[in-house]
């Protein structure tokens, strides 16, 4: 039998990526019924409201989505899509891959990081009001135990399943003592459960420059939700940028795999955007559904597209001018062809 996976191509350069990693993972002949479903920035000025219903219930029906970058006004206008999917489906772990891919240029090498982070607490729970109108805001912190322990468990599963060596929990116990202080407490807690997986935890700011000066150190990093979403743009930066993250949030029922990056709308429709991070997200997806080697394949053939340089797009090439770039499409290409056992000349 077929999956049957939900596809959000998302606003801006969304479409073209999500079709993009569509064909690479058609490529693969793992059997997939896709389901369009569509949310975001047009939906809302259509239908008044980014996240219509049908497109929950399409996710709650098939349990997995591959969703495009969607956009969020900054400041003002509609709640975030993601916050919103991730509050309804209860998708507590978001989960970012960091490697290094030969071909991306970047200052280190070898840089194979994972980050989970907590999706559904923290600063991000939205629990916020004026104080005094137009001159003062409060933000609550929320950090629970029962959602400290599912994320550190999730991080030391992901850990031990995945051959990986050590999780790092990562806070600000010693400013936040209650709150951070829960969370570094309950992490010590679930570690004990891990004698086989080895734990440390660092301080945040003091993370951000180990992860700096020495990333080869860490391997799995666990952080409450604000941490980890800044955290995991920077191991995002150690690697490449945002066009090469890919991402995945996940919860007890369902999953979305999407690229960390957002939806550039001016370049959208102009066939220019890398769709390495769409791509590899898709991969993760695979991984999810337990086709572990169509997942590798496409690994695979991204590192080799890559590598090779000459169906990149243009933020892959030496310069970002070269008249040779590939487009998004040409790319896709590049690298189904190679998922399904063909080079491109």
């Amino acid at each position: 039998m077929p999956y049957r996976v939900t596809l959000i191509p998302g606003d801006g350069i969304g479409p073209e990526l999500v079709e993009a990693a569509r064909r690479v993972v058609d490529a693969t002949g793992v059997p997939i019924e896709w389901e369009v479903q569509e949310a975001g920035e047009a939906v809302m000025a259509r239908l008044g409201t980014p996240l219509p219903e049908e497109v929950l219930e399409s996710i709650r029906r098939n349990g997995i989505a591959l969703k495009g970058p969607i956009t969020t006004p900054i400041g003002t206008g509609f709640r975030s899509v993601n916050v919103a999917l991730r509050q309804a489906l209860g998708l507590y772990a978001n989960l970012r891959p960091a490697r290094t891919i030969p071909g991306v240029r970047t200052r280190f090498e070898a840089v194979d990081l994972i980050i989970v982070r907590e999706n559904m607490e923290d600063l991000y729970a939205g629990i916020e009001h004026e104080v005094i109108p137009d001159v003062a805001c409060e933000s609550i912190k929320v950090i629970t135990r029962p959602a400290t322990e599912r994320i550190v468990r999730f991080a030391f599963e992901y850990a031990r399943r995945n051959g990986r060596r050590k999780v790092t929990a990562v806070h600000k116990a010693n400013i936040m003592k209650l709150s951070d202080g829960l969370f570094l407490r309950v992490a010590q807690e679930v570690a004990a459960a891990y004698p086989d997986i080895a734990f440390e935890d660092r301080i945040v700011d003091n993370m951000c420059m180990q992860l700096v000066q020495k990333p080869e150190l860490y391997d799995v990093l666990v952080l409450p939700n604000l941490y980890g979403d800044i955290i995991s743009d920077l191991a995002s930066g150690l690697v490449g940028g945002l066009g090469v993250a890919p991402g995945a949030n996940i919860g007890e029922k369902w999953a979305i795999f999407e690229p960390v990056h957002g939806s550039a709308p001016k370049y959208a429709g102009q066939n220019k955007a890398n769709p390495t991070a769409t791509i590899l997200s898709a991969a993760l997806m695979l991984r999810h559904l337990g086709e572990v080697a169509a997942a590798a394949r496409v690994e695979a053939a991204v590192q080799s597209v890559i590598a090779e340089g000459r169906w990149v797009t243009c933020d892959l090439k030496p310069t970002p001018d070269d008249p040779t770039a590939a487009g998004t499409r040409e790319m896709a290409e590049a690298i189904a062809e190679r998922v399904g056992g063909n080079s491109r000349n």
